[in-house]
């Protein structure tokens, strides 16, 4: 197993949404230079094998698989893991004990309570993953509610929290605002800097999720450890519509 850490690189990884259950966009996505690629089945139409499916399309690439799982439930989280993934985004966390669960599930014994059963992780990490893992792999935690605000600080200071992942359209509900994308409102813009800079302090990588290329790099100049900087449906509906707008344009000349 000869990958490192995707935060020790001290760089700003760029990260893509994928929403869609296609292994063949995926392949063709990790091709482009992403850092990282984030399966999506919380909010994604996409359930285990699609994902298994999508993971293995990753593979003949440096990129580094991710998924966001449904929930903060065991057996989800360590089959993604089994299936590859070397990070694992968990919604909608709010409380230390929550965040010290959802680490455990991520590491072996004696620092977590992993199950033990590889079969996936090993054949396509390296025979030596089990021995490994723990240093590899990343939990990460959403940040998205006004209790995880409020408990911000104990939740960073887990031992073992791999990084945090901020929800900002979750996140303008909780501070009753409406979620626009990529244009917040003041009190969720002061709570994206506020969770910044704690994670600044307590030395824990800080992703965001952006929609647009160029709120992103906005992002990335904030400090943002990973930033994702749109999603496969975004980019499909993006390069269409763009040639049907030069189809059209081109349709009303006399």
């Amino acid at each position: 197993m000869s990958e490192t850490n995707l935060f020790d690189t001290h760089k700003t990884a760029i990260n893509c949404w994928l929403t869609s259950p296609c292994a063949v966009t995926t392949e063709l996505i990790a091709h482009q230079g992403f850092d990282t690629l984030t399966i999506d089945m919380q909010h994604g139409l996409i359930d285990y094998p699609a994902a298994l499916s999508m993971l293995q399309a990753m593979a003949a690439t440096s990129v580094t698989p991710l998924v966001r799982v449904p929930w903060l439930e065991p057996g989800i989280i360590m089959k993604m893991l089994d299936a590859g993934a070397m990070g694992i985004i968990c919604p909608m966390i709010e409380t230390p004990e929550q965040t010290r669960e959802f680490i455990s599930y991520c590491y072996y014994p004696p620092a977590g309570h992993r199950s033990y059963g590889p079969f996936r992780a090993a054949l396509c990490h390296g025979e030596d993953y089990p021995a490994q893992a723990n240093h590899q792999v990343m939990p990460i935690v959403m940040i998205e509610t006004r209790q995880a605000l409020d408990n911000l600080d104990k939740i960073l200071q887990e031992p073992g929290l791999g990084g945090v992942y901020i929800g900002p359209f979750d996140l303008s509900y909780a501070l009753g605002c409406t979620p626009q994308p990529d244009n917040y409102e003041p009190p969720v813009l002061e709570a994206i800097d506020h969770i910044l800079a704690r994670c600044q302090h307590f030395s824990i990588p800080a992703a965001i999720h952006c929609i647009t290329a160029r709120h992103a790099v906005k992002m990335r100049n904030k400090g943002f450890s990973l930033v994702t900087a749109g999603m496969d449906v975004n980019f499909i509906k993006t390069g269409t519509g763009h040639t049907l707008r030069i189809w059209s344009e081109d349709d009303k000349r006399p």
